[in-house]
Order: C-alpha cells, then structure tokens, then sequence
C-alpha cells in the first residue's frame, strides 16, 4: 500500500469503479445508502484525504449524461417505444465508450428537468428522446435552454424547435416510399398518422407523401389523412375509420411500424388481402416489422449512428462547441406488404 491512499486504492477495495467511490464520498444519491456506507467505511479506514480543490473541480463535471425517454402508449409495461429500443443501445455504448456513466428515466416525472439533472451534478447534459405533442413539449425545451443546461435531442428541426436536434430526412423518407408505390401502380392513397405541428416528424412525412403524389400528377386528397398516434390500435382505429368512410383507397403510408401493423389488422379483419387489394407501409424499421404477414415495408432510419451522433454532439456542446442540426439519411426497406419482389434498396432483415 502506497502512503497516502487514493480512490482507486478505495475503488479496489469496495469493489465499485472510481467515480462509484467520487459520488459514495460526497453522499450522491446515486449510490444507495449500503455502498456509500460501505466506501465511506473503508475511507476512514484508509484514512483517506478529499482534495477539496480537486473535488470543487470534479463537481463541475459528474462524468454522467442523462437520457430522458418520454412514455408512450405500448402494449405492455415498458412504455418505450420500441423504435427507440435499438437506439438506447447505441447511445449506453457510446457513453461508455467515452467515459460516461448513463441515468435513464422518464421526461414525465418532473417539470424542472435543469434543476433534476445538469444543475445538480446529477449529469453533465441530457439527451430527450421522443416527446409526445411538441406544442406541450416545447416549452419545457425552453425552459433548458434559458437555464443554460446542455441539451440534446432526437427529432424533427427547424426555427420554432429550441436547442440542437438530430434527425432523419423524414421529408425524404415519406417522398421515397410513396414514389416506390407510385411506381408499382398504386394511386389512390391515404396517409395515416398525425400531420400538424403537434407531431413534427409525422408531418414531414406526410409533406414528403403529398410531393410525391404531386409530382407524379396524382390529385392529393386531404380528407384522406386519418390521425393517428404510433401505436397498433390507433393505426386498427384509423383504417376502420377510412374503410367505412367508402373513399377508395389502394396504397395506406403509415407514419410507423406500430401504425401500420394495426392496419393490417384492419385489413385483414374486413377481408381485404395485402397486398393485392390494398398496399401498406410503415416507417421505423422496428424488429417486428419483419415478421408480419405479409411482412413490412417501411423505412430504415439509422439508429447506431443516431446515438453515437446524440451523444458526441453533447459532448461537444458541453465542452463548449457551437453546433448546428444534424440530418440523417434514410433508407428503403422492401418487402411483401407493398406487392413488389426484393429492391436493391432493400436492407438485410
């Protein structure tokens, strides 16, 4: 043992990383009573010395990033997306890939997410995935941006939306899936999703659905948008809705997966075939989506890169950088539920 003990000498002896022993010695209550006992025992032991100067110095940076996930409706208890569920994956990985411990929890739980987390020291910065209705979201967003917190999200960007997004080329994404169905044949079309300023993403890609149709000097009728939240039963509602209204209909764009997987279930209950009656796509690219009947067509937005992107782009922001929105690609993904064979766009499944 070396003269004067350190963190890592307590670290090693307690059996928890170093910034474990950094959170025990200042009674975070990230550490549960137990261990901060326990670390705090083993100090004394060790007689172990806090430089308060260094330790001022490391409470202005708690090494920690916070994810916070907005609930969604789902079909069982986890009240995540399961698009972002590839995602939170990409983003644990590149936080520790960078030194960072991550705190997950919900947008919901409390109003002051500036005084929960950065103002703190719980987390150096936040990264937002989802957010409901945006016209309710966004001044929570101004909120952390008035306050000075270092802020992240994913998401759909432009002048109205505070703070620096990453997101995909929705536009592009609703232009490219109606166009393969144009090409296919189709031409009577219905969108189903949401397609206001409550729901950004959803509206850029039913913008992308309406230039397409344009493009190809389809008559684009509006009443044939149904609103819709991503989950299978609002999707079921909505083709029901459609289906009675005796619209003609031959290509259904959902907004996601989860939309279109409950208007097959539709289809499929007033003994309509998919697709040879009537074409269906979704948007996501969730796993599930491969193992409809028919599978799924939809779009593939890149979730790896969009985590490793969230989370170097909030760490540059905390280190001081000046950043600006970041758009991803998207990409087809082919399969039976549109009528076509395998495109050279399609992705591995």
């Amino acid at each position: 043992m070396r003269d004067k003990a350190t963190s890592i000498d307590i670290a090693h002896r307690a059996g928890v990383s170093q910034s474990t022993v950094s959170r025990a010695l200042r009674d975070s209550p990230l550490v549960n009573k137990e261990t901060r006992d326990k670390v705090q025992a083993i100090a004394a032991e060790l007689n172990y010395k806090v430089d308060k100067n260094a330790s001022n110095l490391r409470r202005q940076q708690s090494a920690t990033l916070a994810l916070l996930l907005f609930e969604d409706p789902t079909s069982d208890d986890s009240l995540i997306n399961p698009f972002f569920l590839s995602m939170l994956g990409s983003i644990t990985k590149a936080s520790a890939t960078a030194g960072y411990d991550l705190l997950v929890s919900f947008q919901n739980l409390n109003d002051d997410w500036h005084a929960e987390y950065e103002d703190s020291n719980k987390a150096d910065g936040i990264i937002l995935l989802g957010y409901g209705d945006y016209l309710d979201y966004r001044d929570k967003l101004s909120k952390l941006e008035e306050q000075g917190t270092h802020f992240v999200r994913w998401g759909a960007h432009d002048a109205e939306h505070p703070g620096v997004s990453i997101g995909s080329d929705n536009i592009q994404g609703g232009f490219d899936i109606t166009q393969h169905l144009i090409a296919l044949g189709r031409k009577h079309f219905a969108f189903i999703g949401g397609a206001s300023k409550a729901c950004p993403e959803f509206l850029d890609r039913y913008i992308g659905v309406t230039k397409a149709l344009q493009q190809a000097g389809l008559v684009h009728d509006e009443s044939m948008q149904i609103e819709a939240i991503t989950t299978e039963q609002s999707g079921y509602e909505a083709t029901q809705s459609l289906l009675q209204s005796g619209k003609k209909v031959d290509a259904i764009v959902c907004a996601s997966d989860l939309i279109a997987m409950g208007a097959m279930r539709a289809l499929r209950d007033n003994d309509i075939r998919i697709p040879e009656q009537v074409a269906v796509t979704g948007y996501d690219n969730i796993p599930s989506s491969s193992f409809t009947n028919p599978a799924l067509t939809t779009m593939q937005q890149n979730t790896k890169l969009a985590g490793e992107i969230l989370v170097k782009n909030l760490l540059q922001l905390i280190n001081g950088a000046q950043l600006s929105q970041v758009l991803l690609p998207v990409e087809l993904v082919v399969r039976q539920s549109c009528g076509a064979q395998k495109s050279t766009r399609q992705l591995a499944n």
